[in-house]
């Protein structure tokens, strides 16, 4: 990935409801999501997320797909592992130099799960 891509796909990720809409089709998958359930999931209006969802297509981390009269957006994962490769290339390059294997540090690490409550339900 070149510099001029990583600042273009960080940039649109660095809006809030653009990384809740791109974070969403990760957590689904390959498969994607209508736009109309991504509205209505996140609640955004429809001309809110059709904007969101072409700079986040710009960027080239999402791709669409016609489906019958809906159109399925999917997270594009070879353009964010790309994206998580360019920001980690170096990671503790000058550590340990070039010989040596990625140090644990530059592994992703989980993020911990938290608990949703459900709506109706207090604990």
């Amino acid at each position: 990935m070149q510099q001029k891509d990583a600042v273009t796909a960080l940039a649109a990720l660095a809006q809030e409801t653009r990384l809740a809409v791109f974070r969403l089709l990760v957590q689904q998958g390959p498969s994607g999501l209508a736009a109309g359930e991504i509205a209505s999931q996140l609640g955004i209006v429809p001309p809110t997320l059709s904007f969101h969802l072409k700079e986040l297509a710009h960027a080239g981390l999402v791709s669409s797909r016609q489906q019958g009269r809906f159109v399925i957006y999917a997270a594009d994962f070879d353009a964010m592992n790309a994206l998580l490769a360019f920001l980690t290339e170096n990671c503790c390059a000058a550590d340990c130099g070039p010989a040596c294997a990625a140090p644990a540090a530059c592994a992703p690490a989980a993020a911990p799960r938290t608990r949703r409550r459900r709506a109706g339900r207090s604990t």
